[in-house]
């Protein structure tokens, strides 16, 4: 609700998260929690990738501008993941070593991947260890974050 307050443009995209998490959670709308996490969202994501295909020209595509804006996509998630990992590692200080530092890692919106991949890297170390739902906090942060960033960029820049 803040954050419809502070940044309305957000809000659909925040609203389509919560719709997603209401849907599973409720426990009344089986059926359409299973086709939202399933069929629908494999048909939604064919047919975005042949629109988005079919636009992607070589020539277009490998423009300078386009490789430029790609490696500001690596650069942010590479700050994103050390100021997770640095931030998770400060609060493991602060609490007197109850917080793994690998959760901060997971704190880009790549989801679940990157809870997934500071699952496999904690497990490599400690062979019981398991951070898998512990990581999804700062996933779903991560996620809601870039949502907001979303809704800002759209306010600034009309939409």
């Amino acid at each position: 609700m803040l954050c419809g307050l502070i940044l309305p443009s957000a809000l659909p995209l925040v609203g389509m998260l919560m719709l997603g998490n209401l849907l599973k959670e409720s426990g009344v709308t089986d059926r359409l929690a299973k086709t939202a996490s399933n069929e629908l969202i494999n048909i939604v994501t064919i047919l975005l990738g042949g629109v988005v295909g079919s636009k992607a020209l070589g020539p277009v595509f490998l423009a300078p501008t386009t490789i430029f804006i790609i490696i500001l996509g690596l650069v942010a998630f590479v700050i994103g993941t050390m100021g997770g990992v640095l931030m998770a590692k400060l609060m493991n200080v602060l609490s007197g070593g109850k917080i793994n530092p690998l959760i901060g890692s997971a704190g880009v919106s790549a989801v679940p991947m990157a809870a997934r991949v500071s699952q496999k890297v904690g497990q490599k170390e400690v062979p019981d260890n398991y951070l898998l739902m512990h990581a999804m906090g700062p996933n779903v942060a991560g996620v809601i974050g870039s949502a907001v960033a979303a809704g800002l960029l759209l306010a600034v820049f009309g939409g």
